[in-house]
């Protein structure tokens, strides 16, 4: 059986966050041992960590391996090379893993036993204000997580059309008043280039309902970082790879914090594609090539938030390839 002791895992995720909270770290993991767990780690077995980030679930995941096993670790943030692992038995892949399949080919890898994904932003960026991530500090509204490429959030302020501004805003935000903010981003930047977070801050909040501030500006950040980074169609490229990249009985686990992201990952696990339509072969039974080992998604504990709030909107599902 999968997770049949949440006592027993939500006591040691507690005890691990506290542990990591005493330090100075780039991230805090949240749902570690659920997740590790939900990997079903063999000491020999090819892992996939598509998300390194502060390195937290790939060195997790590298203690539970054996001198035959090797984890794969992707990240595009040149920050994060800094936490690379110092490991015979660790690769680290520098690289968007929506190219997945070509890196573990160029590495002659056919097939893992595992694939991880925490599709969350790290602390890091969040608290780097010169990344422009978080509408809590003032700094370029820069928002890419590979600073390599050339569109910024303060470059879809300026060139995108009003009709494109408010497609993202409730595509991505699911802002209401996306037609409203369009409208005035498109009147100000007529005056000046909105290129900080403090300009687009000004605009924003006459906008937005005073009681829902700083959620609806979270969803303004998370629409225009998004945009930015392509997220959404980088998810649906990587979860397609990752099946074809799954040995029979490997395990696809996924921590997801929104809705739009959750959504995809729960139809691509329950039902092989993004609509989420039931497709069925000739004899009735829906055609996916996983099967769903969490038919809810497995979320942090009490104790978990209460140490690590920024654990609070986590949400791990897991899938193994039939």
């Amino acid at each position: 059986m999968f997770l049949t002791n949440f006592t027993t895992y939500y006591l040691a995720a507690d005890t691990l966050v506290q542990n990591i909270m005493t330090q100075e770290v780039y991230h805090i993991p949240a749902l570690l041992p659920q997740t590790l767990e939900a990997l079903d780690i063999r000491p020999d077995g090819k892992y996939i960590d598509a998300t390194f980030g502060g390195g937290g679930h790939s060195r997790a995941i590298v203690d539970k391996l054996g001198p035959d096993g090797h984890l794969y670790s992707f990240d595009q943030d040149e920050d994060a090379l800094k936490n690379a692992i110092d490991s015979p038995i660790f690769t680290m892949v520098y690289g968007n893993f929506r190219f997945i399949s070509n890196f573990m080919r160029y590495y002659g890898v056919e097939h893992v036993d595992g694939i991880l994904a925490d599709l969350g932003v790290s602390f890091h960026h969040f608290d780097d204000a010169s990344r422009g991530f978080s509408f809590r500090s003032d700094g370029a509204l820069d928002m890419r997580m590979n600073r390599h490429a050339t569109k910024t959030a303060a470059t879809i302020l300026q060139e995108y059309s009003e009709q494109q501004l408010a497609n993202i805003f409730y595509l991505y935000g699911e802002l209401k008043q996306s037609r409203r903010i369009a409208s005035a981003i498109v009147a100000a930047r007529q005056k000046e280039n909105i290129n900080t977070v403090g300009k687009l801050i000004a605009i924003c909040t006459p906008l937005i309902n005073p009681q829902k501030e700083k959620k609806e500006l979270a969803c303004i950040f998370q629409a225009l970082r998004i945009e930015v980074n392509g997220e959404l169609d980088v998810l649906r490229s990587f979860l397609e790879q990752s099946v074809m990249l799954l040995d029979k009985g490997g395990r696809l686990a996924i921590l997801t914090y929104h809705s739009l992201e959750d959504r995809l990952v729960k139809n691509f696990m329950k039902f092989g594609n993004f609509e989420g339509e039931p497709r069925k072969d000739f004899f009735g039974k829906i055609d996916a090539p996983l099967k769903q080992l969490t038919s809810k998604p497995i979320v942090p504990s009490d104790n978990e938030i209460a140490v690590n709030p920024r654990s609070r909107s986590a949400k791990l599902r897991v899938a193994e390839k039939i």
